[in-house]
């Protein structure tokens, strides 16, 4: 036996999906390729996640990517990324990506499906904060 500590193997998310949300990722992966999504910053629908074919939203110097998002059905991981200013708002918080009926008014993948995906959200645990070294 080792007298070296154990490290953990689960790595703490920072985004997931519903189910719903995942269903709609892997339709609209099936009809365009790659996606991957920002969380707008209040351009075009307020701020909600924003779902591109990869590669054609531009991401700049100043996004943060928070994850790449396994997602059953779907080839490649889908990256999720925030502007650095809006990441300093929502840090502490865990983003559940979510569709509701309707439909939004930006360039989202979705949008002609007459619905729209958007931000369920929590404040993270003390022990998760720690974890993810932001006390």
């Amino acid at each position: 036996m080792s007298d070296e500590p154990m490290v953990s193997s689960t790595v703490l998310e920072r985004v997931a999906f519903t189910d719903a949300a995942s269903d709609m990722v892997r339709q609209l992966a099936q009809r365009h390729g790659p996606v991957m999504f920002h969380q707008s910053g209040g351009c075009c629908d307020g701020s909600a996640p924003m779902c591109y074919p990869d590669g054609d939203f531009i991401i700049g110097d100043v996004d943060v990517l928070l994850q790449e998002v396994d997602i059953e059905g779907v080839e490649q991981a889908v990256p999720f990324y925030m502007s650095e200013s809006q990441y300093e708002y929502w840090k502490h918080t865990h983003l559940t990506v979510d569709i509701v009926p309707g439909r939004g008014s930006g360039f989202s993948l979705e949008a002609p499906e007459g619905v729209r995906f958007l931000i369920r959200s929590r404040m993270f645990s003390q022990e998760e904060m720690e974890q993810l070294k932001l006390l």
